[in-house]
């Protein structure tokens, strides 16, 4: 069967596409999409640098909770707190703020505010109640870097304070800790920022920072001495007491001070290193260059002596003993002591301009063996009768015993001579053997002869005594007799109603007339001389 055609006539229908609009409905989530994306870039625009500080604990850090401040101005907030692999550390990772991008500097500094007690101060007590934060100080150097290790105490000194940094080298510690104050005058100028024993373990190296304007009171000259506790010294003018603080003598401090001028000598430059004195004494002491070695035998007691005992030429402190042993003398078959001390050239330059052949290394030798041969040794002197301690004395003595110095020898030795008490000591056994060989036995029998004589003398002398008391003594008695008879009569004699005295008063009266009339001749003749010869005038007109 087949479909019917259709006719060409008929007309065809005409098909019209409908177009498709966009609807509105599609519109809004078009819109929060651009919304958020917009939100989010803005988000990672003002969330600035992400970094990564390592601390050896987590306390009192809390992810999405912990600040970052600065200056009590907040920079950052911890978002994420985990367990390094090595489990010796925490990793904690900050987002900063963007305005705080120069607190990811290279030189930056981190650490927790908590409540900490260091020595006298005491920081972090905002935190009780507020909780801990992180603290950041902000470095100065233009590269940056994302991790960093943080502090676990806070720095003392903070990078935008000025000022100058400076090293100083102790043989011990002391009192003194990180925050320590350095003093100036008794001015508080600066603190003590870090310290670490050296490598040697014989000193300690510490940090110190000294603030504006004080640092321009820092030359290369200024000595640096410890200022802990109490510094009690007997000198020529009395008991001196020096303190810098009360605060000190709690916590400990270092103090300085710049002989000479200060305003024509350039300041110290940053690191610049320093000693560190004991005391303010040892601070000022005339520089001492570098010490020489020298060891001293002693065939005598060194008890009372230690290590650190001064040595002293003539009164004047140019060294100290570094070392005390016994040692076996093979060629004396004996045992004496070894002393090696540290001496200080320098302080005996002296001389024109501070030089001398002993400031000269070259020179050195020769002349310590001139001076040897002309008498110097060193000797153990009593430096106090109350504690009994010793110290090493270098002095000439011309009667010495020859002595020999070998520059050579490492280290060179001194020749010495026994002390002031051993050489007593030696002179009261020579006194004792003297007397040892003294016949005493013979002298004891002549003593007693002569006693024996003295005692018949005595005896004879007794006897006389008593014939001439017998012989002497009535003659006596008359003697005192008419001794007592010429006293009655001379005290009869000079008695007030004795006849002596009344005629002494009746010439003595008669002398007092002779000598009134004598005035009265002597007043007319002064005024008539001529009366001698005419005689006296009549006065009345």
């Amino acid at each position: 069967m087949t479909d019917p055609q259709i006719p060409d006539s008929l007309p065809r229908p005409m098909v019209e596409r409908r177009r498709r609009r966009l609807s509105l409905v599609w519109l809004l989530p078009l819109l929060a999409l651009l919304a958020g994306g917009g939100l989010v870039l803005q988000t990672v625009l003002e969330r600035g640098p992400t970094i990564t500080v390592s601390f050896l604990t987590a306390q009192g850090i809390e992810p999405g909770k912990t600040k970052v401040r600065f200056k009590d101005v907040e920079v950052g907030q911890v978002r994420a707190v985990r367990i390094a692999k090595d489990r010796s550390k925490v990793l904690v990772t900050i987002d900063l703020a963007a305005e705080a991008r120069e607190f990811a500097s290279a030189d930056s500094r981190f650490w927790v505010v908590r409540p900490r007690l260091a020595g006298a101060a005491v920081s972090g007590l905002e935190t009780v109640l507020s909780g801990a934060y992180i603290g950041v100080d902000g470095g100065r150097a233009g590269t940056g870097k994302t991790r960093f290790v943080g502090l676990e105490t806070p720095p003392v000194v903070g990078s935008d304070v000025p000022g100058h940094r400076y090293r100083l080298l102790a043989d011990d510690i002391g009192s003194l800790d990180v925050g320590s104050p350095v003093y100036f005058h008794r001015i508080n100028v600066g603190r003590v920022e870090r310290y670490a024993l050296q490598p040697d373990g014989h000193h300690i190296l510490l940090g110190v920072f000294i603030n504006a304007p004080y640092d321009r009171f820092v030359t290369n000259g200024s000595r640096f001495w410890h200022a802990s506790g109490v510094d009690l010294q007997l000198g020529a003018d009395g008991l001196k007491l020096e303190t810098q603080s009360l605060a000190t003598i709690l916590a400990g401090g270092v103090a300085f001070e710049t002989p000479g001028d200060v305003d024509h000598t350039p300041v110290a430059e940053n690191g610049h290193q320093f000693s560190l004195a004991a005391n303010h004494g040892e601070a000022m002491r005339a520089p001492s260059g570098t010490p020489v070695t020298v060891a001293l035998h002693f065939h005598q007691s060194v008890r009372g002596l230690t290590v650190g005992a001064p040595v002293d030429f003539r009164g004047v402190d140019i060294g100290q003993v570094t070392f005390i042993a016994i040692q076996y003398d093979a060629v004396r078959k004996d045992y004496y002591a070894l002393v090696n001390t540290e001496l200080y050239p320098d302080r005996l330059a002296g001389g024109r301009n501070g030089q001398t052949p002993l400031a000269d290394a070259r020179t050195r030798p020769a002349m310590v063996a001139d001076l040897v041969r002309r008498g110097l040794r060193a000797q153990l002197r009593t430096g106090s009768l109350l504690t009994g301690q010793l110290y090493v004395a270098l002095d000439f003595f011309p009667d010495a015993p020859p002595g020999h110095f070998d520059p050579k020898a490492n280290p060179p030795q001194l020749p010495t001579i026994p002390g002031d008490l051993e050489a007593m000591q030696g002179q009261i056994q020579a006194l004792l053997q003297k007397l040892n060989e003294l016949p005493l036995d013979q002298l004891a029998s002549d003593m007693h002869h002569t006693l024996t004589s003295l005692d018949g003398a005595l005896r004879h002398l007794e006897s006389l005594e008593q014939q001439t008391n017998r012989q002497v003594l009535p003659e006596v008695r008359d003697s005192l007799k008419e001794m007592r008879t010429a006293v009655d009569s001379l005290q009869q004699t000079l008695a007030p109603d004795a006849p002596l005295q009344q005629d002494s008063r009746a010439a003595l009266q008669n002398m007092s007339a002779v000598a009134r009339s004598l005035k009265t001749l002597t007043d007319t003749l002064q005024r008539q001389p001529e009366s001698l010869v005419r005689g006296k005038r009549d006065d009345t007109p």
